[in-house]
């Protein structure tokens, strides 16, 4: 098999640690590996497949000559902004996981599942979006329930991890929750979020907009129809919960007025779905929780039921593990299907 250059831009971040992780449970063909990192991470040693490399620091130069074939960058927007282009320009297609390219009309936003043709357009700019990871999980859900049923609207309500904000996020609930125990919660820092997270839910991720959502919410309004292809409405309010991993949303689905949904046609569209599972028997308490969902490489789906007054709406229930699933698996998934295109 075909070997293939691959630098990580991140390499110390929770989804660059997790893009290692991924590569190497898949197979990848990996030929050359070339981690990279901000100066303060330089020099620092990362391990793949049982050998050592050492982190390099991001320059606009450290790509020239060294004929990277696929760069993942996952190191902030800004970062991505300043030197995506140097690795384009190396010769490397780019598949980024940050919202600086995401809504590019010339760069194609990709779930592998959902719209892979779309990896075709990478030529135009040399780059590949990774869309948000709550948009992620939620389209891979509505992707076949738009082809079986044909979607209007969309409201979903998300329950999102600490792992969300990076390690930063995951470190303050931690020592949140040691000093509730130690009894001096009131001393804790407030850094990573707004508010106090542990034992909270915080309804409100990202910046505010001027039309009273949030700039999360409004990236999974944006990104649902550029990923779909479609237009059909959609609205979001996203909320941090004091959860170290995995993203719920409590998804609301309005299909065409004549529709009648079948709760059993729809378990049977999601369960033949890639990379879907559905857990849904409520009666045995078997529906997706974070527990579950983490670590893994599906997104799970349960509390399916029709809506008790309208025929045409339909509950769920989704759960993913957003560092893998919304993040570094899908960015895996979407350079293996190029590597299929490229062959």
């Amino acid at each position: 098999m075909k070997q293939y250059n691959v630098a990580v831009v991140g390499a110390s971040g929770a989804v660059g640690e997790e893009l290692f992780r991924v590569l190497e449970e898949v197979k990848f063909p990996v030929g050359e590996l070339l981690p990279l990192a901000s100066a303060k991470s330089a020099g620092n040693v990362i391990e793949f497949l049982g050998d050592e490399y050492r982190i390099e620091e991001l320059t606009e130069e450290v790509f020239k000559g060294r004929n990277i074939d696929i760069a993942f960058f996952s190191a902030g927007g800004s970062i991505s902004a300043k030197y995506a282009k140097y690795a384009v320009e190396s010769g490397a297609v780019v598949i980024d996981n940050t919202s600086h390219f995401r809504m590019m009309q010339s760069v194609p936003l990709v779930v592998p599942e959902v719209n892979p043709e779309d990896i075709e357009l990478w030529e135009d700019t040399g780059i590949i979006a990774n869309p948000n990871c709550s948009t992620i999980q939620m389209v891979q859900l509505l992707k076949p329930l738009h082809d079986l049923y044909g979607i209007k609207r969309v409201d979903v309500a998300t329950y999102q991890a600490v792992s969300g904000a990076g390690k930063a996020g995951m470190e303050e609930l931690v020592q949140q929750m040691q000093d509730f125990f130690a009894f001096k919660l009131g001393d804790s820092k407030v850094e990573a979020f707004a508010h106090q997270i542990a034992l909270n839910i915080i309804p409100h991720i990202d910046v505010a907009q001027e039309n009273g959502y949030t700039k999360e919410e409004m990236k999974m309004v944006l990104e649902t129809n550029k990923i779909m292809h479609s237009d059909f409405a959609v609205s979001a309010t996203c909320v941090r919960v004091p959860v170290l991993r995995s993203h719920s949303e409590s998804i609301t689905i309005r299909f065409a007025e004549n529709v009648n949904v079948s709760v059993e046609k729809v378990r049977e569209v999601l369960t033949a779905f890639e990379n879907v599972t559905v857990i849904d028997d409520l009666a045995n308490n078997q529906y997706p929780m974070p527990m579950i969902a983490t670590d893994t490489d599906e997104t799970y789906v349960g509390r399916i039921r029709k809506d008790i007054h309208e025929d045409n709406v339909l509950h769920l229930w989704g759960v993913a593990d957003q560092v893998r699933v919304g993040a570094a698996t899908n960015a895996v998934r979407i350079a293996q299907k190029w590597i299929k295109l490229e062959a």
